[in-house]
């Protein structure tokens, strides 16, 4: 067992999540479109969470999908640490991969890296479901129009990569991915927003309501990407 990072100052906490956490509903919405996809899927699919933290999904799809996972700052006996920059596989070994919340973690420059280490360790023809911050959501936006600034989707400690989504597309074609779909969860709308990150757990349901009502890509805090290897 490996633990470092914010795995080792605060435990397993995605296992255990707190619901007084901001991002609370948000990451639910995210679990649930993820599901949602390897669902889908046909028993036996080869899928390799990339960054997958403790291993959530790993652990909760090992029976019915082969799903590796693979962290740099996590081991276990179902998780392998490496990077995202420098997996540890043949090319061509996966059908699907997922790297959710992960990428904005990296420098700049690694990014790059990081897409092109995905496409290599992809079948042909097969897909990359991508979660990111959106750096430019509604709020932000209206803050850059207001000031002249965009509002960090974390610290510039925890988020160096910080990027509006469009940008990881650009990224991400560049790398000879193809977009599939977008999909957006949380639109910012002022005022409700702040109100939804003080209170994560009461205001789940509007959380929800908002992102089934106006589940706009470009004005939402998370997008989900997927992407085909050509």
């Amino acid at each position: 067992m490996v633990r470092r990072g914010e795995y080792a100052a605060r435990g397993d906490y995605h296992r255990t999540l707190d619901p007084s956490w901001d991002y609370y509903p948000t990451y639910l919405a995210k679990l649930t479109a993820v599901r949602r996809y390897l669902d889908a899927l046909p028993a036996g699919t080869r899928v390799l969470d990339a960054g997958c933290g403790e291993g959530v999904i790993v652990e909760e799809y090992a029976e019915r999908l082969a799903i590796t996972g693979v962290d740099a700052n996590y081991a276990s006996a179902r998780i392998q640490q490496g990077s995202v920059t420098a997996l540890p596989f043949e090319q061509q070994t996966f059908d699907r991969a997922l790297c959710l919340d992960v990428l904005e973690h990296l420098q700049y420059e690694e990014q790059p890296r990081a897409l092109a280490e995905l496409f290599r360790i992809l079948r042909p023809g097969g897909e990359l479901l991508v979660s990111v911050p959106n750096l430019a959501h509604l709020q932000s936006r209206i803050q850059f129009l207001l000031r002249g600034r965009l509002i960090r989707t974390a610290s510039e400690l925890k988020h160096p990569g910080d990027r509006p989504a469009g940008e990881y597309i650009q990224l991400a074609r560049r790398a000879g991915f193809t977009l599939v779909r977008r999909q957006g969860i949380f639109p910012t709308i002022p005022v409700v927003t702040h109100f939804v990150r003080k209170n994560p757990r009461a205001l789940a349901p509007l959380h929800r309501a908002l992102t089934r009502l106006l589940p706009i890509p470009g004005w939402c805090f998370l997008n989900l990407l997927t992407l085909r290897r050509a």
